[in-house]
């Protein structure tokens, strides 16, 4: 085996509109080989179930080698993998500038845009995708109410598993009908202030999850700015970013949304705003796939320069002498969960730092948590999700937090529900700066 490579990994883009790229045949033997290249390695083992069940299907072949492995099995390892990217970002010896040039997170889009291609994908699955859509019928008053009430009757969830197959025990976040975008009140009348590593003012691309589900994030993300006199603005019009439709393997959709998206954040972009989500997922979006997708496009890679995760950016205010340090309220104990979506962003542990900060004493956890956008709602993945939680649930328990935080809200929520009785308050990590400088 060639040695391994020492490198930076260099993502390559991805070439989905070439006719190849949807051809079955060719797909098979790329899987094949990648598949060959893990097999051999097993580096992975530990960081899904993607990785364990190819082994299995190795290792219970007549052959005992990939090619033992019936073509119609590829597809139990490609619906296993959710596309957090650690096996590129952290793991994976072999990806390019390698000769190898393993990406194995990419061969598995591929093969969910194929089955997509074919009417593969389930109708569940198309919903559970159209974030926008769901958030914008679910948040409506009065349905708001019958909705969030169905969302706790065991009879409705019963009947939701056994009609959609979205599990009736998994904790789903229920919908606000004050949302975000349209009570929003951000201030621009600060002088912009422009550090040497931050721009002065700031866009908010205010992302579904917080549109729709918590809009207080939103808003205390909103009082951070304010407090620290840094001029906002939301973002004129937004739309899903697309993740939940790569994620499907619905390529098509994502360049509908980007064509939607890109052209107000652009404007932003050029005219020096940093532009900040509060959705990890959504923040690598337009940092990773979107450019990969669209590597030509000036507009894709100017919003891709001015994207920022709020943490990396209040840290780097912090460096430029900017940060407001008037921390006043004592947080305790916080048990911190990093999202593999921000992990695989390579900015750094600046969430943490943030809190430390503040005064926070924390318990930081690098590991996946198991809920992994819609893969863990669904009846087929619940019990492995919990199963890969697991070792997140205790470690997240053990130093008896005052406060269980992830800047992905969702995975905060689900490891709540992992730890089962506990007294901790699941707060996100913005709300947690707001509270600690003591801000209503």
């Amino acid at each position: 085996m060639s040695e391994g490579n020492l490198e930076a990994p260099t993502r390559h883009p991805l070439d989905w509109k070439n006719p190849d790229f949807y051809n079955e045949e060719k797909l098979n033997h790329e899987l094949e080989r990648v598949f060959d290249a893990c097999h051999g390695c097993r580096r992975c083992v530990s960081l899904c179930t993607a990785f364990p069940t190819l082994f299995d299907l190795v290792d219970e072949s007549s052959t005992m080698e990939v090619d033992g492995v019936a073509k119609a099995d590829y597809a139990k390892v490609v619906d296993e993998c959710y596309l957090c990217d650690l096996c590129y970002m952290t793991k994976c010896p072999y990806v390019p500038p390698h000769p190898w040039n393993i990406d194995f997170p990419h061969v598995m889009l591929r093969a969910k845009a194929i089955k997509f291609k074919k009417g593969g994908t389930t109708f569940r699955d198309k919903l559970l995708s159209s974030t926008d859509a769901m958030g914008k019928l679910a948040s409506i008053p009065v349905v708001v109410q019958a909705v969030n009430a169905s969302l706790k009757s065991k009879p409705i969830r019963k009947l939701v598993d056994s009609v959609l197959h979205i599990h009736a025990d998994r904790k789903l976040p229920e919908y606000d009908s004050a949302k975000f975008r349209s009570t929003a009140k951000p201030r621009g009348d600060f002088a912009v202030k422009a550090g040497d590593k931050t721009p002065g003012k700031v866009a908010i691309y205010a992302t579904c999850y917080v549109n729709y589900n918590e809009p207080g994030i939103g808003h205390d993300l909103l009082k951070l700015l304010a407090h620290n006199e840094i001029p906002a603005v939301l973002v004129e019009k937004e739309a899903c970013c697309g993740m939940p439709k790569l994620e499907l393997g619905d390529l098509d959709a994502v360049e509908k949304l980007m064509e939607i998206n890109i052209p107000h954040l652009a404007k932003l972009a050029r005219e020096g705003y940093a532009i900040l989500t509060a959705v990890p997922s959504c923040t690598l979006m337009y940092k990773q796939e979107l450019p990969l997708m669209f590597p030509h496009d000036s507009d894709v890679q100017a919003v891709k320069e001015a994207m920022w995760d709020p943490f990396e950016y209040l840290m780097a205010r912090n460096v430029d002498g900017l940060l407001k340090t008037d921390f006043n309220h004592p947080l305790g104990k916080v048990a911190y969960h990093v999202p593999c979506h921000q992990r695989v962003q390579n900015i750094g542990n600046k969430t943490r730092d943030a809190l430390q900060l503040a005064g926070a004493k924390v318990t930081m956890v690098e590991r996946c948590s198991g809920h992994d956008g819609t893969w863990g709602v669904k009846r087929e993945y619940f019990d492995k999700s919990m199963k890969i939680g697991k070792p997140v649930f205790r470690q997240m328990a053990e130093p008896q937090p005052d406060y269980v935080s992830s800047d992905c809200a969702i995975a905060a929520r689900h490891i709540l529900q992992g730890m089962g009785e506990s007294t901790a308050q699941k707060q996100h990590p913005i709300t947690l700066l707001r509270i600690a400088y003591g801000l209503e």
